[in-house]
């Protein structure tokens, strides 16, 4: 059955990237259509701050990953803020130890892949962020499976971040290597919720090609052959953003749930109300403070009166933007008490800019550190820019 479901993910996945090729991109034949297809395989260990699973994890995991991307190859303003950063879609499928306990899980996500290297080497080195939806998990359950403290859903949130090199073997391939964390995260939506977070090595192949080849010269013969991969530019330097400090407004809602609420439909609201100054060093790099209204419902449980549930914070952090995105970190204290949650909390975000004034963002707000509290939604407004 498992087979056969990810048999018809592949499939659905192949004709996706096909048809979405076709249409696209605008690239000319002049500049081509470059694509790439890789294949990585990946094995290392669990880093684990569960109590029950410690057996079950001792050897580890193995990984299949597949992407495809496309590469952008004219002067936009993706490729100059980027440096030609590559994007694609992938697919993921995991070993991690006892199906019956973790079940067969799987992940389609969106990527970018950015250059860290000059351009004309022959090694070069890569990052690449990707964020996306595990599924085929196999959730704590207290009769059927109580041994999985990690994941309390079927379904959670995949992230992962590659940090490796490409040798380019030949006009097509490249050899891949790498380090990579990978973690599957319900976010405190579903209890348990420990987390599966995996650290590792990775290897692999990338076979690049032009789609304009099948165009330009379809004979498999012929001796007429563009490019297969493209000869990207060397990323200018940052240019200034259009505005060099905003006020933003941003709100946001959330669930979550409490140990005891394991197992069960029974769930609680969260709010975040969030004041904040950013100043932007450039286009790419900008750093924030701000002032955290909070309202964490799951604080019922222990403080029956409803504004106990009220928490009150300060934060800072780091912006990292290219095009219409933005990666934040936030490192933020409460002001009040933190009714058990710990001296400080941590809030990784991905925002997206709807307009020039409008935002919309998801992130994850911690308890005692890394800890999962909650995950929220929300949309942002900037009403005063400088």
């Amino acid at each position: 059955m498992n087979k056969t479901s990810n048999f018809k993910t592949l499939i659905f996945l192949i004709s996706s990237i096909f048809s979405i090729s076709n249409s696209f991109s605008q690239d000319t034949v002049e500049n081509g259509k470059y694509r790439t297809f890789s294949i990585n395989g990946k094995s290392g260990a669990h880093i684990y701050s569960g109590k029950t699973l410690s057996d079950e994890i001792q050897y580890g995991y193995g990984a299949l990953d597949l992407r495809y991307s496309w590469q952008p190859s004219t002067d936009t303003e993706w490729s100059r803020d980027t440096g030609y950063a590559a994007y694609g879609i992938g697919f993921y499928s995991a070993t991690l130890g006892d199906p019956q306990i973790f079940g067969n899980p799987n992940a389609l996500y969106g990527f970018v892949n950015f250059f860290l290297s000059n351009p004309y080497r022959r090694n070069t080195l890569e990052i690449s962020p990707a964020l996306g939806l595990t599924y085929n998990l196999n959730p704590f359950d207290p009769e059927t499976n109580p041994l999985n403290d990690a994941i309390g859903a079927k379904m959670a949130v995949y992230f992962s971040v590659n940090f490796g090199g490409a040798y380019k073997v030949n006009r097509e391939i490249d050899l891949l290597y790498g380090i990579d964390f990978t973690h599957f995260s319900n976010g405190r939506s579903f209890t348990p919720n420990y987390g599966l977070n995996m650290f590792g090595l990775n290897v692999g192949m990338r076979y690049n090609l032009n789609a304009q080849q099948r165009k330009y010269d379809n004979n498999p013969y012929t001796a007429n052959v563009l490019p297969a991969r493209f000869q990207r530019l060397a990323r200018p330097k940052s240019p200034k953003n259009e505005y060099n400090n905003s006020l933003d407004l941003y709100a946001s809602i959330g669930t979550s749930q409490n140990d005891s609420n394991a197992g069960t439909s029974h769930r609680y609201g969260n709010f975040s109300g969030i004041i904040d100054y950013r100043h932007y060093f450039n286009k790419m790099h900008g750093v924030s403070a701000g002032i955290d209204f909070m309202i964490d419902g799951s604080l019922a449980e222990q403080y029956p009166d409803p504004a106990d549930h009220f928490l009150l914070g300060v934060h800072g952090g780091y912006d990292f933007m290219f095009w219409r995105f933005g990666i934040r970190v936030q490192l933020g204290t409460y002001l009040n008490d933190d009714r058990g949650k710990g001296n400080f909390f941590l809030r990784p975000a991905i925002q997206y800019e709807i307009s020039k004034n409008i935002f919309a963002q998801m992130g994850l707000k911690t308890t005692n550190g890394a800890a999962a509290d909650w995950i929220e939604f929300g949309i942002g407004w900037k009403p005063f820019k400088w």
